[in-house]
């Protein structure tokens, strides 16, 4: 099974995402704050063979490759992430459909909650796989220490 992380990186958190692409399914995903990523990462590679690691190539990427080569971590890969904030939208309305009235309301009028970051890294791995990824947990929006 091929283990890949994404990281949508931020100035203060990064959203991050572990994903089974093979079985095209998403192990763990959060939002995290900046000092606590490669803490994450280091337990995940505990857990399991990591692939590859890709980062979307805006806000501090440059920052994050940097950190990941002075940790070893690897194999690194900068991906596009234009217009992923955007998606991550409609993404988090598919994963998380609203229920009673807010069902019949046009998704366009539904504010999306805060802190998209992990669904950012989701759209992330399945724009760069060319597959859609099943979220079997809850998706969790809080960031975490």
């Amino acid at each position: 099974m091929r283990k890949v992380i994404s990281i949508d990186p931020g100035h203060k958190k990064c959203g991050i995402l572990l994903a089974d692409v093979e079985g095209l399914f998403v192990i763990d995903g959060k939002t995290v704050i900046n000092s606590s990523v490669i803490k994450l990462i280091e337990d995940w590679r505990e857990k399991y063979i990591i692939d590859l690691i890709i980062i979307g190539n805006g806000t501090t990427s440059r920052y994050w490759q940097g950190k990941f080569i002075d940790n070893e971590i690897g194999p690194i890969e900068l991906v596009d992430e234009r217009m992923t904030t955007l998606l991550a939208r409609s993404r988090y309305l598919e994963l998380c459909p609203p229920k009673f009235i807010f069902r019949w309301i046009p998704k366009t009028l539904i504010p999306p909650p805060a802190n998209l970051d992990a669904v950012v890294a989701l759209i992330l791995i399945e724009n760069y796989f060319g597959k859609k990824l099943e979220w079997k947990s809850p998706v969790e929006l809080r960031i975490w220490p």
